[in-house]
């Protein structure tokens, strides 16, 4: 079994910064891309970054330059830094990753269960 484990969300101020975490844990063999998606009250769940285990990195466009994805491949997490943020950064946050697990070498997508962020004075 796989678990994705998310923290480091909450209420900040707008212009302020956060910086989650996404925990793998688990029969993990080997993990590839991993991925942070967000979701707004109302709106369909968004890309807002990814990285591969190469270290490459996509983002949202409307994203760029504020938001930064890293990974600790050693303690299997994934962050992503978020500065400047602004209300309609507001949402709940996902981690997502491929993880080839290693009780059945099978390759899945696996999903956090969400962090809040509020962007709000």
């Amino acid at each position: 079994q796989v678990q994705l484990v998310e923290s480091g969300g909450g209420l900040v101020q707008p212009g302020g910064s956060l910086r989650l975490s996404c925990a793998a844990s688990g029969t993990i063999y080997r993990i590839y891309t991993m991925g942070w998606y967000r979701q707004a009250p109302g709106k369909q769940r968004e890309l807002v970054a990814t990285i591969t285990s190469g270290g490459d990195t996509n983002y949202a466009d409307s994203l760029k330059g504020r938001f930064t994805s890293s990974r600790d491949d050693a303690k299997n997490m994934a962050y992503l830094q978020m500065n400047s943020l602004k209300p309609e950064d507001t949402a709940v946050y996902y981690c997502n990753a491929r993880i080839t697990t290693s009780h059945d070498i099978m390759t899945r997508d696996y999903w956090g269960q969400g962090t809040q962020v509020t962007v709000s004075s």
